[in-house]
């Protein structure tokens, strides 16, 4: 039996072997064909996260944070809104005002939108990892 990814990586390529596109990677996580766009271009988030999305994804990222495994990521999803996404964490954790912190990456889809997110937490007193921002990424 086919997987849902599968049958749209399947779709994607067979839209882009029609059209006579090429690309040198497809991400079948996040690629997506508008019917408008024979170039198999993604477009970007027209939709903002909700406060209810944002939740799942701190969530996620206090979880991840909290295993400490080297080169993990936690998948998150909303199932009210349908949004998912995955939290990813970065680097080596710092030290900020005396406390042990870690930036990170989450992934944000919604419909046919991606964006990406960019958070920073920080341990608390009692060992729980504290979302301290989560916005839009900034690339710089």
């Amino acid at each position: 039996m086919i997987s849902p990814a599968g049958t749209m990586m399947t779709l994607i390529l067979v839209g882009l072997a029609s059209s006579g596109c090429s690309m040198s990677r497809i991400d079948s996580a996040y690629a997506r064909m508008d019917d408008r766009e024979a170039t198999g271009a993604i477009k970007p988030a027209s939709r903002a996260p909700t406060e209810s999305d944002l939740a799942f994804a701190r969530n996620a990222a206090s979880d991840v944070l909290t295993r400490g495994d080297k080169d993990a990521s936690q998948p998150w999803e909303n199932p009210e809104t349908g949004a998912r996404g995955s939290v990813t964490p970065l680097a080596q954790a710092y030290s900020s005002e005396g406390r042990t912190c870690r930036d990170f990456l989450a992934s944000y889809v919604n419909g046919t939108s991606q964006s990406w997110l960019q958070g920073a937490a920080c341990k608390s007193g009692q060992g729980q990892w504290e979302i301290h921002t989560l916005k839009p990424w900034q690339q710089g």
